[in-house]
């Protein structure tokens, strides 16, 4: 296989870690930002405008495709470009691609087991499972919480799962009609820029530095004690990946024996690489973020009151719970909010030094202009 088209890697050090360009990667995590857009606010423009632009059927497919098909498309290793992930998918047996699939649900533990089983996944496992949509939907909720099981998608996919040739054409042609209509004016739109962020980064030690360090360098953000901050200490290696369209968030992905993390694409702290893309990239996904009305009201409300749980925030502000969590997890991300789990609820702080630090990089921008 070819090297990855533009990619430039991290010299080899002690952390174990590499940044990339990832085309295939990259792309794909666009198109799964597409259906996360009720979930979330604060993506790039790039994913509100061609949300909205995309058709029902369009929309239903993706849905289709992104979520409920979701573990038989995720890419398992780097590709020279989507296309080229595409291909691979349209050649592959369509029985294997539905074992991938399946094979990723068994490997997953029920909500109230601690350990994965350890057991070999045999094929009367899978004619148990998919002897009928209610057997399919109940093992569904035994390994997802109700609130992240859709029945009427999952259903959807159901009838695509135990028909492997037409589950095939149906992501085939759906990645290649999205690539054609939205993705790849895009992509070579935002490349030159994801190749400045990779290349920047190549610029730091990061010898010196130990794996959690270099991880919120890289990223730009404190990774607390998520399961995003486990996956990292303990893989064998880090893949970072930079978007031009996740905003505020991070994205985590797996290929064989490295964990993949997808992160806003910036300028590393203190590089003297000449990226103004870059900058204003990012001062765009931080002022985003305060041009909004609750958004700044939460802010004010904290920085008056101080620390509040969330409750306190949706009861002073007559919010409802889902914008609340919305917008309290965009500033969180972004960085203004410090979140903290006191008591069995979330607790929300102010983080004046990101205000401040968003100034400066206001001004630093226009003093280069």
């Amino acid at each position: 296989m070819a090297a990855p088209e533009q990619e430039i890697l991290l010299a080899p050090s002690q952390t174990g870690i590499q940044v990339s360009l990832e085309p295939a990667q990259s792309v794909f995590h666009s198109l799964l930002l597409l259906a996360k857009t009720n979930n979330l606010s604060g993506f790039g423009k790039w994913v509100i405008e061609t949300r909205i632009s995309m058709s029902a059927m369009e929309k239903q497919h993706h849905q289709l495709v992104m979520i409920g098909l979701y573990y038989a498309i995720q890419p398992e290793r780097s590709w020279p470009s989507f296309l080229d992930y595409v291909d691979h998918l349209a050649t592959m047996s369509p029985m294997a691609l539905r074992d991938k699939l399946l094979n990723s649900y068994f490997n997953m533990p029920c909500l109230d087991v601690a350990e994965k089983s350890q057991r070999i996944v045999s094929d009367k496992d899978f004619q148990n499972l998919l002897s009928s949509v209610d057997s399919f939907l109940t093992f569904l909720q035994e390994r997802f919480s109700t609130e992240h099981v859709d029945p009427s998608l999952e259903s959807q996919a159901y009838a695509y799962i135990i028909d492997p040739p037409a589950m095939q054409v149906l992501i085939v042609n759906h990645f290649r009609s999205m690539w054609e209509k939205y993705l790849e004016a895009e992509w070579e739109r935002v490349k030159p820029m994801l190749q400045d962020a990779v290349a920047a980064f190549t610029q730091v030690d990061y010898r010196p530095m130990g794996r959690l360090e270099a991880a919120e360098f890289i990223t730009g953000q404190t990774l607390g004690e998520s399961h995003m901050l486990q996956q990292i200490e303990h893989a064998e290696q880090v893949i970072f990946v930079p978007s031009a369209h996740v905003g505020p968030y991070l994205g985590g992905f797996r290929y064989e024996q490295a964990y993949g993390v997808v992160f806003g694409a910036r300028l590393p702290e203190g590089t003297h690489y000449y990226a103004p893309d870059l900058s204003r990239a990012e001062i765009l996904v931080r002022l985003s973020t305060l041009a909004d009305d609750n958004r700044l009201k939460i802010l004010r409300l904290i920085a008056e009151e101080g620390e509040k749980r969330s409750q306190e925030i949706i009861q002073q502000l007559d919010l409802s719970q889902s914008a609340a969590s919305r917008h309290l997890k965009q500033l969180s991300a972004t960085g203004y909010l410090i979140e903290r789990r006191c008591e069995g609820a979330k607790c929300y702080d102010m983080n004046s030094d990101r205000l401040e630090d968003t100034l400066r990089a206001v001004l630093a921008y226009l003093s280069k202009a």
